[in-house]
């Protein structure tokens, strides 16, 4: 691999509590975790795998020219089966892979190669994600909305679900909106997309969860708690939403079908 190159990994867990058999949910003919494949393909990405803890899904990505390896059943996260993956796949410490999540079949291929880049250009970053402006009062207050604050340098200070950065003595959606994004402190909403040097993906999966962590239900907060630096890519275009409910994935059908997929 070249020091650009870098692997995507897709973590496929086949239980799901709101949308039973997610990753084989049919989208336009082809299962929902090949969608996600396919748009990581269209990256710059070395290569593509999807992490699977269900022989279904092996066989499904299979059958449509996605590779696949098999991972443990009893991952407790996500980024615990990116960790079995980049020891199956044996990627050196320092190669960069990416986290695609694997209810995301609307993700656009150039905030992969994106998120990667910051691999490279933060070299003191382990760890490197994603985020772009939050455009309304709603989406601000909405605790599902996971918000980042960014430090000077492009680093990421802290993530919550409540709103921050919060003017005091405002409302927020207020007036001080047009303010903060006049002095740079636009809110920014955090988009679920990883990048990581392989050697860290093993440290993380080893890290004690974090307070903080375990309040916000954010895990990415582990990476900050233990003093570990995470760069973050700010795009002015959001990406489609990802799919955890039959709604969304009704939606994400309705938009396959019209040929509606971001570039």
């Amino acid at each position: 691999m070249s020091a650009a190159a870098f692997t995507v990994v897709i973590p496929a867990r086949l239980a799901s509590s709101r949308l039973p058999r997610k990753p084989l949910a049919d989208i336009a003919g082809k299962p929902m975790v090949v969608r996600v494949a396919e748009r990581a393909l269209q990256s710059a990405a070395a290569q593509v795998w999807v992490a699977a803890d269900a022989p279904e899904i092996i066989d499904a990505c299979q059958a449509h020219g996605v590779q696949a390896l098999p991972t443990r059943a009893d991952h407790a996260s996500g980024s615990d089966r990116l960790a079995e993956a980049c020891a199956l796949l044996g990627l050196p410490e320092d190669a960069v892979v990416v986290n695609v999540q694997g209810d995301e079949p609307l993700m656009a291929p150039g905030l992969i190669d994106a998120v990667a880049a910051l691999m490279h250009r933060h070299t003191h970053c382990p760890m490197g994600t994603a985020a772009h402006p939050i455009a309304s009062a709603a989406d601000f207050a909405n605790p599902n909305v996971v918000k980042v604050v960014l430090d000077a340098r492009g680093r990421a200070s802290y993530f919550s679900r409540a709103p921050i950065p919060h003017a005091r003595g405002a409302q927020p959606g207020g007036a001080w909106w047009q303010g903060a994004a006049a002095a740079g402190l636009a809110p920014l909403h955090h988009i679920g997309i990883y990048s990581y040097r392989a050697g860290f993906v093993q440290t993380f999966a080893r890290l004690a969860p974090a307070p903080t962590e375990q309040l916000e239900q954010l895990e990415q907060l582990r990476a900050l708690w233990h003093g570990h630096a995470i760069a973050v890519h700010v795009t002015t275009t959001a990406p489609g939403a990802g799919v955890d409910t039959p709604q969304d994935l009704e939606r994400v059908r309705t938009l396959f079908a019209a040929g509606g997929t971001p570039a």
